[in-house]
């Protein structure tokens, strides 16, 4: 599995589907309108962002596959929008525009990370005949530098019409191309033929007509059906805390379990799922280890506020420590490259959170940097932890040092529930990392003085503050390694 991100950059995906403008107004409410019972909400700022099927090759993107985006805009400013998206993502956009329909926009407001209200613009009416046309023409000019495709359905009129889902599909498949579809409705024969649905269970229940979330022998029996029903390779069944259950002919159902962590929002886990199982089969994993992966990927976008992609980097982290079940599932979570570092505060900064920073070596964790932490945590709505490296600690610390690897020191770290995220820094201060992490608020130990704080020029300069704690007297890891030797004769 060590190769697979690298490998991503080969695996060139065609999406086909239902292309839309997601917009975020961000703001506070502090008071009721007199006019109605409804909350008043200050707006402060609004962000633009790809969803639909523009959340798929989103996905995709962030992951460092080329991707080509296949679907319809109107004849508006959103189009603009959602065009400007798709080029600074690095997709190819090849989206028609169609004069009889908006460019789909969902607008969200959100006060203090909630949704308080959604506002859709859209057309659901079937594509005229000379647009399916156009479309389809893109599409199979499209699959010639392709090794995967997914058709993104959401409903929203592109593909109402079976015999042209079944040309696409055809298209695809005379070229050996795994199709890979997100249904909507329960009218599936329009997908017959595809390499691989991937419902969730409120879908499958809906095409089967029974209940099948609390049974899982007879979720197993209906998946089975459905997919001899439209004769599919096989079929994934996302569960959400259940996890998924992948279905194939070859082979016995596979049960895989939801990685447990705090779940935010679960907006675009279904893109993020289908997003990477078509990379993943693009590059020559086996299904069931493609499912695995985008399990893994799903378990971290739902702890993300609003639509967010996978990015390659948090997928590395959680391939790296899936095989190693005792780090596994907080190391994944909290431990992150620094570009998805970057993404999570900027999610928590925009939902009024006040971030918190300190770093360290934290080597044999002890009670004094527990308390730290903690009381670090106390001070604000997020833990960022600076963690040097191994090769930092050697530069500052010696040859013997450190006792623990930074893999193991971060894991620990991680399983602390005051701490939101961890960040390996190899440079011998963290003034690099503050400065791109911008925290509201700089803790160190009361051991320091303020002017003795690395970063504080830093964070005073945007109007932060730096913080002293105090600390647990008596416990040092250099206190603990000397006890250790004088007891064992042996370093520890």
């Amino acid at each position: 599995m060590k190769d697979v991100i690298s490998s991503f950059a080969k695996a060139e995906v065609v999406v086909v589907g239902d292309t839309m403008l997601d917009r975020y107004i961000w703001g506070k409410v502090r008071r009721i309108s007199p006019e109605a019972p409804v909350p008043v909400v200050q707006s402060q700022r609004t962000t633009e962002t790809l969803g639909g099927a523009g959340n798929v090759a989103f996905n995709l993107a962030s992951l460092g596959c080329p991707v080509t985006v296949v679907g319809l805009c109107g004849p508006d400013s959103a189009a603009q929008a959602l065009r400007a998206l798709l080029t600074l993502k690095g997709i190819t956009d090849q989206l028609v525009v169609d004069e009889r329909r908006p460019t789909i926009t969902k607008t969200r407001i959100m006060a203090q990370m909630q949704q308080i209200l959604r506002l859709d613009d859209e057309s659901t009416q079937a594509i005229a005949s000379d647009v399916a046309a156009e479309v389809q023409a893109r599409f199979v000019e499209a699959l010639r530098k392709c090794r995967a495709v997914i058709i993104s359905d959401y409903g929203k009129g592109l593909f109402n019409d079976e015999a042209f889902v079944q040309g696409l599909i055809r298209a695809a498949r005379q070229q050996g191309l795994p199709v890979l579809v997100d249904p909507k409705g329960i009218d599936w024969q329009r997908y017959h033929g595809a390499t691989g649905i991937t419902p969730n269970t409120a879908e499958l229940e809906a095409v089967a007509g029974v209940s099948l979330e609390e049974n899982e022998t007879r979720l197993v029996d209906y998946a089975k059906q459905v997919r001899a029903k439209y004769s599919l390779d096989w079929l994934l069944v996302t569960r959400g805390a259940q996890g998924m259950c992948v279905i194939d002919p070859q082979s016995a159902p596979v049960l895989i379990p939801a990685q447990a962590r705090e779940v935010y929002d679960v907006s675009g886990a279904g893109d993020t799922v289908i997003a990477t199982m078509a990379a993943a089969l693009a590059i020559g994993l086996p299904l069931v280890e493609a499912a695995r992966t985008a399990n893994l990927a799903a378990g971290i976008v739902v702890g993300k506020l609003g639509t967010q992609p996978i990015l390659a980097s948090e997928l590395n982290t959680a391939l790296k420590y899936n095989n190693q079940q005792q780090y596994y599932p907080y190391s994944a979570a909290k431990m992150v490259a620094r570009d998805a570092a970057l993404a999570r505060v900027n999610e928590w900064r925009a939902a009024g959170s006040k971030v918190v920073f300190t770093n360290g070596c934290f080597d044999l964790l002890h009670p004094g940097h527990i308390s730290l932490l903690y009381q670090a945590r106390a001070l604000g709505d997020r833990l960022v932890v600076g963690l040097n490296t191994d090769a930092s600690i050697r530069r500052l610390k010696g040859s013997g040092r450190p006792i623990l690897s930074e893999q193991d020191r971060a894991a620990m770290l991680s399983a602390l529930e005051c701490v939101d995220l961890v960040i390996h820094f190899d440079e011998d201060t963290p003034l690099q990392l503050i400065e791109a992490i911008r925290p509201d608020i700089l803790v160190k130990g009361s051991d320091y003085t303020p002017d003795q704080v690395v970063g504080k020029a830093v964070v005073e300069s945007y109007g932060g503050c730096v913080k002293l704690v105090d600390l647990v007297q008596g416990y040092s890891t250099t206190q603990l390694t000397q006890k250790v030797i004088a007891q064992t004769g042996k370093r520890p």
